[in-house]
């Protein structure tokens, strides 16, 4: 049963407030040689968070440049911006636009549109509230960690290639997940 009447979060400041890259992060994985998951993270990226004085009224807007995938060999980068999967040049970025914040159970669903290689699918990700605090310098921070599985299929990254022992090399599943810190802006 999905809550919809306004939810009480201690310490909870509205506000506007803007990612901190170097306390976060946009990681993923994927089975490789269906044994194993290969992770990877977009090292530049941007988010801004609006909370409302209801914390289910908040709202995302995040988007990660596609050519600063790490997935730390190189070679295997070189290839995931190519038009076998990503298309960077093409399509530069990743979106995230967030069409609604739902509590269930004690926990949040931040649903919304997610862009990637020019296809727009919805999308939920689970979101766990880390909480709000003040850093050493006065600054007021909040962090959160969210995840979301998707089908890389169904935004076109449709690269593959059979296993000689049975299978693919990649799985169709992506899990997403974000490491995030932001800070509130004056």
């Amino acid at each position: 049963m999905t809550e919809t009447t306004a939810v009480s979060i201690p310490g909870y400041k509205a506000g506007t407030w803007t990612i901190d890259p170097t306390h976060s992060e946009v990681g993923f994985s994927i089975r490789h040689i269906m044994i194993s998951k290969v992770k990877g993270k977009f090292e530049i990226f941007d988010a801004t968070i609006v909370t409302g004085e209801n914390p289910l009224e908040s709202s995302v807007t995040a988007t990660a440049q596609v050519a600063s995938i790490n997935t730390n060999e190189p070679n295997r980068d070189g290839h995931l911006r190519t038009g076998d999967f990503f298309d960077a040049e093409t399509y530069p970025t990743i979106s995230f636009v967030s069409t609604g914040v739902r509590a269930a159970k004690g926990d949040f669903l931040v649903d919304g549109d997610l862009t990637i290689k020019g296809v727009t699918k919805p999308v939920t990700f689970d979101f766990e509230f880390g909480g709000f605090a003040t850093d050493p310098y006065g600054n007021q921070k909040a962090g959160a960690t969210a995840k979301a599985e998707v089908n890389r299929e169904d935004f076109g990254l449709t690269y593959n290639a059979a296993l000689e022992t049975g299978g693919f090399l990649l799985g169709d599943k992506v899990t997403i997940t974000l490491e995030l810190q932001a800070a509130l802006q004056a």
